[in-house]
């Protein structure tokens, strides 16, 4: 039996493993690009474009996968991994590298003694529970005595209190300490964020923000002033214009609106300037001279004074 057609007719469909090239690929495993510098040929792009391109295409991933599998592995729990190399093809970046970021005030302290950083886990083991929380945010573990239905009062819950009338509260003894400690956190890295930016640049962003403030104060909101030189465009600056064409009565109640408003001013302005009796509060001083009994009283004290000053006079004759 000739088997020889069936065998050619099967290796066929597969083809060799090795891609022949002119000029080799390029192969960057690091990326996992391929680039391929040979020049197209005309005879197969115009004969079939889709055949032609799936043979680029399935060349360029054969020439990837072969240098893949050239490279160490690791283990792992999906299966061996290949360890990709350091990329060797430079990218070009849209914006340059951002500059690094001065140390802050503990940074630099933890340099100076040694102290290494280590990172704290967003979550941490509860004892109580038998289970693992958060160890801030929602349900965190810095809101326990919070949220617990008993504490225990300290023995010296008068003194923190400072002998004052007020029940010690736990509860919020507690929350208070945590804002606290939340205000102080954010103190804190509005400073080194003020540190890392320097007074120049917080005063260039003050000027700037002054600049835009003086810009949107004209009627065109700065759309006719004289631009400076390395002047920016100010973002989020519109200018609402209404409708040339707008039906009649919303021109009819614009315009009434307008008089009302109008009318309104004139008559803050005719208002006659307070007097000085008006300036005067008789009431309350009425109150303040009685003591809160009341004019009557005021009155009948009053009388009262002036009696015995005159019947003593006459005892005196």
């Amino acid at each position: 039996m000739d088997v020889s057609g069936i065998i050619a007719s099967n290796a066929a469909k597969y083809q060799a493993i090795t891609v022949e090239k002119e000029t080799p690929l390029e192969v960057d495993a690091g990326l996992l690009l391929v680039t391929d510098l040979n020049s197209i040929d005309e005879e197969s792009y115009s004969a079939n474009l889709e055949d032609h391109l799936q043979a680029l295409a399935r060349d360029g991933v054969q020439s990837l996968i072969t240098s893949l599998f050239a490279l160490p592995t690791q283990r792992s729990e999906d299966g061996p991994l290949a360890q990709l190399p350091v990329p060797t093809t430079a990218l070009p970046r849209s914006k340059p590298l951002p500059k690094p970021k001065p140390p802050t005030k503990w940074e630099k302290f933890a340099a100076a003694k040694g102290i290494q950083h280590k990172k704290r886990d967003k979550r941490e083991w509860d004892e109580e529970r038998q289970e693992w929380v958060n160890r801030w945010g929602r349900d965190g573990k810095n809101k326990q005595v919070e949220e617990q239905w008993i504490t225990e009062v300290p023995a010296n819950a008068d003194i923190l209190l400072r002998h004052s009338d007020v029940d010690f509260d736990p509860r919020k003894v507690a929350r208070d300490e945590r804002k606290a400690r939340v205000a102080k956190n954010e103190k804190q890295r509005l400073a080194n964020a003020a540190r890392a930016q320097g007074p120049r640049e917080a005063r260039k962003q003050e000027i700037d923000q002054t600049l835009a403030t003086t810009r949107i104060s004209t009627a065109s909101m700065g759309k006719f002033d004289k631009k400076l030189e390395g002047e920016k465009k100010a973002r989020g600056v519109k200018r609402k214009f209404e409708p040339t064409e707008r039906p009649l009565e919303d021109e009819k109640n614009a315009s009434l609106a307008l008089i009302s408003r109008m009318d309104s001013d004139a008559k803050k302005t005719r208002r006659e300037p307070p007097t000085e009796e008006n300036v005067l509060n008789v009431r309350k001083a009425v109150r303040f001279a009685s003591k809160g009994r009341g004019g009557v009283a005021l009155g009948r004290s009053a009388a009262g004074a002036r009696g015995g000053r005159g019947g003593r006079g006459r005892g005196k004759r």
